[in-house]
């Protein structure tokens, strides 16, 4: 078969994607564009990316997790053959980065999971290895298992600074922390912990736990264990990134060791934003759409429920509505004006309820900007600058001395 293709190198069944974009299908170009954020951290590559995203088959999803697998399979041999340090533990954050993508599609139970998520997790502490990046890992006891925390101690200078507590949302694991964030904040000589909650990375695969809308209990868990062998830090900011829009501010409003709070990005009500979706998933035709079919098993899975009605009547107890009064820490919004997650109105809702907290600051990225998707996909620079700048004006540095 003739390959007509404008690019000699693209697959041949796959689609021309309009202008601007990897991939026609939503799903798979914001996947691929929250990759491509990445390069900022040097955890991943603009031609790799490009590279790899010429063999994947529009709206497939084993394609998809055979063509990024193959990519961490030659950045690792890249990582393994190189001798500078740095290279070598950039190389290792790719291949880490594009394993972690390549399941990321794929069935919960798909066979081809424990493995991938293994492989993800080596890479990725090799790499840190490799650039001399310090971290201590932390064992959380927690419910029938446990959870993971990350704690980078940064500069000698770090502890004039507050500590950023960093979690993740719907899908995410400790290991994409610190492309999107902490490699960030390390740079500006702050510290970090991070940490999974229940319903993500190894809590949900090594022990089945699920998620919980009372968010401050493994918030508390965590704090708890860091501090029985580490000093109170003077201050500690709490960052929520997508669903963490929700799990941040939760356990802020009930934790009194929080002394900011950020929302990256809105999520006010989560139950008002898988609602829909999850209900759309009693379609059949809606459910040949990945990010239907995606987001309602993803969903099954980190809740534990065992049908849609189920799984919608839980998440509506993901709402901020009932404890934004709570909330009295500093706080600092992030949202994009084109968010396919979660509806721009949320922001202002989120807004009017924070009734008592000590500050409220909102930037929202539109369209020109770069940052008006969801977590300002592909421009995390501008995330980047509004958290420290932030920062900066809120937790200012304690003088030495």
């Amino acid at each position: 078969m003739t390959n007509t293709s404008a690019d000699p190198g693209a697959s041949p069944t796959q689609a021309v994607s309009p202008r601007g974009r990897f991939f026609g299908n939503p799903t798979f170009h914001f996947e691929t564009l929250r990759n491509a954020g990445y390069i900022v951290s040097n955890c991943a590559d603009v031609g790799e990316i490009l590279e790899t995203v010429k063999a994947i088959d529009e709206g497939d999803k084993q394609s998809w997790y055979t063509a990024w697998k193959a990519r961490a399979d030659l950045v690792l041999a890249l990582a393994e053959r190189t001798q500078d340090s740095v290279s070598k533990g950039g190389a290792y954050m790719r291949a880490s980065t594009y394993q972690r993508t390549a399941e990321f599609l794929i069935p919960p139970d798909d066979p081809k999971r424990p493995e991938s998520f293994e492989k993800t997790d080596r890479y990725f502490f090799k790499g840190l290895d490799a650039l001399g990046v310090r971290y201590e890992r932390i064992t959380v006891p927690y419910g029938v298992g446990s959870l993971r925390a990350l704690y980078y101690p940064g500069a000698p200078a770090a502890e004039t600074k507050p500590l950023l507590m960093f979690g993740g949302g719907f899908d995410s694991i400790l290991e994409e922390y610190y492309p999107n964030f902490a490699e960030a904040a390390l740079k500006r000589g702050y510290s970090v912990l991070s940490y999974e909650g229940p319903g993500q990375g190894e809590a949900l695969r090594k022990y089945g736990l699920t998620y919980t809308p009372e968010w401050e209990r493994p918030v508390k868990a965590v704090l708890d264990e860091f501090l029985r062998t580490h000093a109170k830090p003077s201050k500690t900011v709490l960052i929520g990134m997508s669903m963490g829009g929700y799990f941040a501010p939760r356990a802020a409003a009930f934790e009194d060791r929080i002394d900011g709070v950020v929302a990256y990005g809105t999520m006010y009500d989560f139950g008002a934003v898988a609602g829909p979706l999850l209900a759309a998933a009693k379609n059949r035709l809606a459910m040949k759409k990945i990010g239907v079919s995606w987001g309602y098993r993803n969903a099954m899975w980190t809740t534990g429920t065992k049908d849609i009605d189920e799984t919608i009547r839980a998440f509506a107890a993901y709402t901020l509505a009932p404890v934004a009064d709570r909330i009295r820490q500093d706080v600092l919004i992030l949202a994009g004006t084109e968010d396919h997650f979660v509806p721009i109105h949320q922001t202002a809702d989120f807004e009017k309820a924070l009734v008592n907290a000590r500050s409220v600051t909102t930037r929202i990225f539109d369209r020109s900007s770069g940052g008006a998707g969801h977590c300002q996909g592909g421009a995390l620079t501008l995330y980047h600058a509004a958290v420290f700048d932030w920062l900066l004006e809120k937790f200012p540095a304690i003088p030495q001395g």
